[in-house]
């Protein structure tokens, strides 16, 4: 895997996110919801263009960015409570709900996690092997929970201005702790990123440092 994508990789990277929103819009359960469940696509794609000259990401962050969209989309398609995924994992483990919107908020600490590491390591002092110890990864842990909650007041707002007509953006299903559990499994896809990606991310930053 190549340390970076290049400009042209990037354009055809957007164009089919851009493909694959639109598709998603296509015979969506609910357009305001599909565009409020993607509104984040919106946000991050044309970040990405315009930044890429001078702060090119790393390729396993796109690749990371790109399946986050994947599953804002299909959760923007169908609603969150009714993405047959949930429901298939329903059956298979005897859940008493769709729990698909529970995989969403493990990606909202997972994928944030990279991103928030790697602009750490590429803008701080953290950057020095003498500097890290735990405090990387607490600063990167705090982040995501930081967004998490910052979402969460983002749906509470929602359901204040829509009322009954948020249901679908919530996607609370009844459970009264529903927040609790999505920043919950966000703080639990935060640490795993770390746990999992940390070496191969070190590594394709040391490869883009080089090229620099």
């Amino acid at each position: 895997m190549t340390p970076t994508l290049t400009a042209r990789a990037l354009w055809i990277y957007s164009g089919f996110t851009v493909a694959l929103m639109a598709l998603s819009a296509w015979r969506a359960h609910g357009l305001g919801t599909w565009a409020m469940e993607v509104a984040p696509i919106w946000i991050v794609v044309p970040v990405l263009l315009a930044t890429h000259r001078r702060f090119p990401l790393i390729t396993l962050l796109y690749v990371l960015i790109a399946l986050h969209a994947a599953v804002l989309m299909l959760g923007g398609h169908y609603t969150y409570a009714r993405v047959p995924l949930g429901f298939w994992m329903q059956d298979a483990f005897g859940f008493e709900r769709n729990h698909y919107d529970r995989i969403g908020h493990l990606m909202q600490g997972f994928v944030p996690a990279i991103a928030a590491r790697e602009l750490l390591l590429r803008l701080t002092p953290l950057a020095r092997p003498d500097m890290r110890g735990g405090w990387l990864f607490t600063l990167v842990t705090a982040i995501c929970l930081a967004i998490s909650a910052i979402y969460e007041l983002v749906e509470w707002g929602a359901a204040a201005a829509l009322g009954a007509g948020a249901d679908d953006f919530l996607g609370t299903q009844g459970d009264p702790f529903d927040t609790q559990k999505d920043m919950f499994c966000a703080w639990i896809g935060a640490m795993a990123a770390q746990w999992l990606l940390a070496r191969w991310h070190d590594r394709q930053l040391a490869v883009l440092t080089r090229r620099a």
